[in-house]
């Protein structure tokens, strides 16, 4: 990523008044609080004129009173990050982080996102969608052991690898409890990737290794044993066709601003897309931040980054 100098009084002075947005009503809302914390507490260190919002049922008007000439979004999960909070905003007519609201809806929707990328060639693993009428063994028999996943979901939650009929109709219902939809894709054992991408630039690739399963929510926010590697042990042809097919992911659902695509590798080699995320964490645990120091920029620089980008694109997403 090419590091630009940056006139951050010029910035602050065209930014004006930023409120981030943080909390929520998904089942992300921890997550999003620390993140929203993380943002809030940068945003201050730079001299940002700016609060932080609790976004609860009476949103529009705690927005109103605030009167900002930016939201800051760091709302994971349902509500904030699935297009409902952009069009929202978009309404009220206030300028925001991140993308608008078709590609947020998509990109949130992880069985469309798919949908998308077979169409346009962009290789991610098979998959089916469950229901209560499912015939649980056909699905093994097909795919093999699979990874069941609520459609509309984040952060790893309700997500578990199922390798007989029994254990994916258990799993089926333990999802639903986090999505009214939920679908099984075919496991891909192997490497896993993530991937920052600041308006088409690539941030540093990070492999993420685990000694559970599967990198699911302990993995991210809670075991001290999690490895983050950066840059990855990847030769060069490998490294650039995990890029090139990131690229492509992002720009498929027309991404804007700071998103993370991840993405696993198999044991023949083959990158497989999983999904982009387009509010990606800014915790402490959270690999943007990580993959933005391997970069040269620290976490405020970051954030400027990212202002400078809105105070460029304001009219309009």
């Amino acid at each position: 990523m090419e590091k630009k100098p940056i006139n951050k009084r010029e910035l602050l002075a065209r930014v004006g008044h930023v409120v981030v947005l943080m909390g929520g009503r998904s089942v992300e809302r921890e997550i999003s609080l620390l993140s929203g914390q993380a943002v809030y507490d940068g945003l201050l260190r730079l001299g940002v004129d700016c609060v932080a919002i609790d976004a609860g049922e009476n949103i529009v008007e705690q927005l109103q009173l605030a009167k900002p000439d930016l939201v800051f979004n760091m709302l994971h999960g349902q509500f904030g990050e699935d297009g409902v909070a952009q069009g929202m905003l978009e309404a009220m007519g206030i300028p925001y982080t991140g993308s608008g609201v078709l590609t947020s809806a998509l990109a949130m929707d992880k069985v469309r996102t798919k949908l998308i990328w077979q169409r346009l060639g962009l290789n991610t693993a098979e998959f089916v969608i469950l229901d209560e009428n499912t015939d649980w063994d056909s699905v093994i028999s097909e795919l093999g052991s699979v990874v069941v996943k609520p459609v509309n979901g984040g952060s790893s939650l309700g997500i578990a690898i199922s390798n007989t009929g029994q254990e994916l109709k258990d799993q089926y219902a333990e999802s639903a409890k986090y999505d009214a939809q939920v679908f099984a894709e075919k496991c891909i054992f192997g490497r896993e990737f993530s991937v920052g991408v600041l308006e088409g630039e690539l941030l540093p690739s990070i492999e993420l290794e685990t000694d559970r399963e599967f990198f699911n929510f302990d993995a991210k926010y809670i075991d001290e044993n999690t490895r983050v590697i950066c840059p990855p042990n990847l030769g060069a042809a490998d490294l650039k066709r995990l890029e090139e097919l990131v690229l492509k992911a992002y720009e498929s659902l027309s991404c804007t601003g700071l998103a993370r695509v991840d993405a696993m590798q198999d044991g023949d080699g083959q990158f497989y897309l999983l999904e982009v995320n387009t509010v990606p964490g800014m915790t402490s645990h959270s690999f943007i931040p990580l993959a933005a120091k391997e970069a040269g920029l620290d976490f405020d620089e970051l954030l400027l980054r990212v202002l400078k980008l809105e105070v460029k694109a304001k009219g309009g997403h």
